[in-house]
């Protein structure tokens, strides 16, 4: 992301390809855990060079179930990669969201009917992990307008602030990848300011720049493919 300079993003929102999800693996190169988490760890060095200090970045990720192999059926934990990653370059860990996807198939299940012990757990939520770029606070001066232009009632915080979210995913969501208007709608509210750059670096439908140029951010997106823009409706 080079026509971004160090130190100008304020939030970063963002939900890359989920590594092991097999409409990646071309994109990828190759279906393999450990190598798919190193090519994304390319984008998220150039995230922390761009981030001010004490800036936020948010990623929506889903850990993936597949069929390997060497291992039959399992779960590759994208979430606990992504953390080990980040922490390693030092972006700090914050507790993360937990994103239940109301879904039209509240009996969905895999494996062996009533028998124990062959079925699995129903996948119904994604995280939404939340790291700060080093030990110390965004700095504002004193009586900050912007800040102060910024808040939320209580009634959003009360809301906002639980771990766990329930939002209904992207129409299509699927074939497309695409997500809600609600998740960045959030997520910028509750971490940056009015004037703040927002930037997401995988941002297929624009849904992050969209949303940030509607509350009065400055939205930054890089993508490999020129993608139709969302509908953020009344967001």
């Amino acid at each position: 992301m080079c026509e971004l300079e160090d130190k100008s993003v304020h939030l970063i929102i963002t939900s890359p390809p989920y590594p092991m999800i097999k409409k990646w693996d071309e994109m990828f190169g190759h279906p393999i855990f450990d190598y798919q988490h190193k090519i994304l760890f390319m984008s998220w060095r150039e995230c922390k060079r761009v981030l001010v200090d004490g800036g936020i970045m948010c990623v929506n990720i889903g850990d993936a179930t597949r069929s390997i192999e060497a291992f039959g059926f399992c779960c590759f934990p994208n979430y606990a990669r992504l953390v080990q990653d980040l922490w390693m370059m030092d972006l700090v860990p914050l507790i993360p969201i937990y994103w239940k996807k109301i879904s039209n198939r509240p009996n969905a299940f895999l494996g062996s009917g009533f028998l124990p012990p062959n079925a699995y757990i129903s996948q119904d939520h994604e995280y939404i992990a939340i790291f700060r770029k080093g030990n110390k606070l965004r700095k504002f001066k004193p009586k900050d307008e912007n800040r102060y232009a910024s808040s939320f009632t209580k009634e959003e915080r009360d809301l906002w602030f639980q771990q766990t979210w329930n939002i209904q995913g992207a129409k299509g969501a699927k074939a497309t990848s695409a997500f809600p208007p609600e998740i960045p709608y959030r997520l910028i509210r509750m971490f940056s300011v009015i004037g703040d750059t927002v930037l997401d670096p995988f941002a297929g439908h624009k849904t992050t720049m969209l949303v940030a140029e509607r509350l009065n951010r400055v939205g930054v997106g890089y993508d490999i493919v020129n993608l139709p823009e969302a509908d953020i409706g009344s967001i």
